[in-house]
């Protein structure tokens, strides 16, 4: 039997029921696979978030970026420049969205009325009211941290809505490991081929290690414990969008919990391997 696909409007009444309202600033993790069919496919689910947040919102992004260059990262640092020479630069209104975010974030990135931000590393998209809020002036370093959209989503009490996304795919933790009070968080320096105002310029990026962990921690991905250490709180809301089990969650609250659990684990296990 053929499952009729689903429209916008029936969509955004799943959001709504969910708990998303007019006006939210919301921050998209989304599986379309999981979402199943929609009438007029990504463009469809988009649409029925634009409806569910109406036009006095906002809808959040991370995007990434995917850099042929990139690798060269993966070296150490006196060998990265010589390499980068004649590389491609990253341009931030046209590369593409890094390719593990998914073919979702490209269409967002796309459409019309999409504000971006300009870090390869770090790179955001928008759109709605907030957007230029959001993303004016991004920090070029530590571009989750203080003053970030993250940081910033958190201040204008934005909401983090999972649509059939994994447990450890839930960016605005990366804020939480900026507000740990930790010693020693891991750090990272990559190098970028980018656009500047004299032409084609390579330029650093100083960060925690968003990629591999501010800790070594052994076993799963501590986002992806975080997060079902918090779902067990029971302060998230639950239910389906189409055929995905959804959350919404308050971005705050969800940093807040981060942070203690950091605090608590990392230091506790620090203090057993040491």
């Amino acid at each position: 039997m053929t499952v009729p696909a689903l429209a916008a409007e029936a969509l955004a009444d799943d959001l709504r029921r969910l708990g998303v309202r007019s006006g939210d600033a919301v921050m998209i993790h989304a599986s379309l696979r999981a979402i199943g069919k929609v009438e007029c496919g990504a463009d469809g689910v988009l649409d029925a978030l634009e409806l569910a947040v109406g036009p006095d919102g906002t809808l959040l992004m991370i995007l990434g970026a995917e850099i042929g260059h990139d690798w060269v990262n993966r070296l150490p640092e006196a060998e990265r420049l010589p390499l980068l020479a004649g590389a491609p630069p990253f341009d931030s209104a046209t590369t593409p969205v890094f390719h593990e975010v998914g073919f979702f974030a490209e269409l967002f990135r796309r459409r019309s009325g999409t504000l971006v931000t300009g870090n390869p590393s770090g790179r955001f998209g928008a759109r709605g009211r907030l957007a230029q809020d959001l993303l004016a002036d991004a920090p070029w370093h530590n571009y989750y941290g203080p003053g970030s959209p993250l940081d910033r989503f958190c201040q204008f009490g934005g909401r983090v809505l999972r649509i059939g996304a994994d447990l450890d795919t839930t960016t605005v933790l990366h804020f939480a490991e900026y507000c740990a009070d930790l010693p020693d968080k891991r750090r990272v320096r990559r190098h970028y081929r980018c656009h500047g105002p004299d032409g084609p310029e390579t330029r650093v990026v100083e960060c925690l290690d968003d990629e591999h962990g501010i800790v070594d921690w052994p076993g799963e991905d501590y986002f992806a414990v975080i997060l079902r250490d918090y779902l067990a709180t029971g302060r998230a809301k639950h239910g389906r969008v189409g055929l995905a089990d959804s959350e919404l969650i308050e971005a705050r609250d969800l940093v807040d919990f981060g942070t203690q659990w950091m605090n608590a684990r990392f230091r506790d296990f620090r203090s057993a391997a040491g």
